[in-house]
């Protein structure tokens, strides 16, 4: 490998290079606190909420660094309402969340008809739900609790978004588990060949032998070291595999359909991409229909942990999944970015805050340090377009 390929291959993982660096900074800071089993667990379960969120920013920052204000706000007025059918009202588990989720798609309906059809900015569209949606949401909590909050869930409810895959006693190793990242491992080797094969096949240019080899290798050991300590910690938690599911899903549709590239399109130029023929209007749309569906998943999976909807669930999640993303190396210009790319973003933040709250660091100088950490990742954003200009 050149010199010239090598600092390449650098920049292009530069993200995941700091991802490393910082764990093992907070490995040394926290004793090996941040190695525990149990902080594997609370690293999926406690940042849930940013990776599903942050597939549903990306989508809109694919458009051209565009944001979704509102979804904070909305996971507030969502798990109040889950709050009141599921337990004032007593309404089964399935129906509710049905019910939930079509308040969602109704709302992503309104909202991207209102951006994309009325031309209003998404900023000031969203900002109207940021306003409007924890007014709502703390108001039915008040109607329905002398408390402000309404708990707890039903057990069926926090099973599916807060459960465990057959269940094991923490410190007896779960072998279904660590057998899933086995077969994750072989799916991921795979997959990284047969890509190789094919972009050879296509005349692209690909990775070498060893390269593709060494990306293997890397993949698979994180995977099993996660599951492995997965294993020993109780199982699979079943948000694990909502957010799997749904990066999986949503890396497929931007790097394999066609749909997904119109995203890239309409962000690059969104007037170029109106001429050659795509409905510009209908990505628009389909963006925010898309993060409203996203943010009641979101929801679900918030709840859930904590077993109860209260007034400020969700506070700061819309900068939270906008940190993600930029982070992770989505454009705010729009047109540029990845799925993988911002779970590297959300993994990231969720290290720094498991970390800094491993060593009872002050939240007022975690906000300081998750400020710099966006800011610096804005900084390298536009100096490294600067540079390939």
């Amino acid at each position: 490998m050149n010199k010239e390929s090598f600092a390449a291959t650098l920049k292009k993982n530069s993200m995941l290079i700091i991802l490393v660096l910082v764990y093992l900074f907070f490995l040394v800071l926290t004793k090996g606190g941040i190695f525990q089993s149990s902080s594997f667990t609370e690293l999926i379960n406690q940042n849930a909420y940013v990776y599903i969120l942050g597939v549903g920013m990306l989508m809109c920052m694919l458009t051209g660094g565009n944001i979704d204000l509102s979804c904070g706000a909305f996971v507030c007025l969502l798990g109040a309402i889950g709050g009141m059918f599921m337990i004032v009202k007593g309404m089964g588990t399935g129906v509710s969340i049905l019910l939930l989720v079509l308040i969602g798609v109704l709302y992503g309906v309104i909202l991207g008809f209102l951006i994309a059809y009325v031309n209003i900015p998404p900023w000031i569209a969203t900002l109207a739900g940021f306003l409007a949606f924890r007014g709502l949401g703390t108001s039915i909590l008040s109607n329905n609790s002398t408390t402000g909050s309404l708990a707890p869930f039903p057990v069926a409810f926090q099973n599916v978004f807060y459960g465990r895959v057959f269940p094991t006693n923490k410190g007896v190793f779960n072998i279904p588990c660590f057998a899933a990242g086995l077969l994750a491992a072989a799916v991921i080797t795979l997959v990284i060949f047969l890509n190789r094969k094919n972009r050879i096949k296509k005349g692209y240019e690909a990775d070498t032998i060893r390269a593709a080899c060494l990306k293997s290798v890397i993949s698979d050991a994180a995977v099993l070291l996660v599951m492995y300590k997965l294993a020993w910690d109780g199982g699979i938690p079943t948000t694990l595999l909502w957010v799997a599911g749904i990066v999986l899903i949503y890396s497929f549709i931007t790097s394999k359909t066609t749909i997904g590239r119109h995203f890239y399109v309409v962000g690059g130029n969104m007037e170029a991409a109106r001429l050659s023929g795509v409905n510009t209007r209908r990505i628009m749309f389909l963006a925010y229909l898309n993060m409203a569906v996203l943010t009641a998943i979101a929801t679900f999976t918030v709840v859930a942990r904590s077993q109860s909807a209260y007034a400020d669930v969700g506070k700061n999640f819309e900068m939270d999944a906008i940190s993600a993303c930029v982070v992770g190396g989505v454009s705010a210009t729009g047109g540029a970015g990845s799925v993988l790319g911002m779970v590297i973003g959300a993994t990231l933040i969720g290290i720094i805050n498991l970390g800094m709250s491993l060593i009872s660091l002050d939240a007022n100088y975690q906000r300081v340090v998750k400020g710099f950490v966006l800011l610096a990742a804005v900084v390298f954003d536009i100096l490294s377009q600067k540079k390939e200009r």
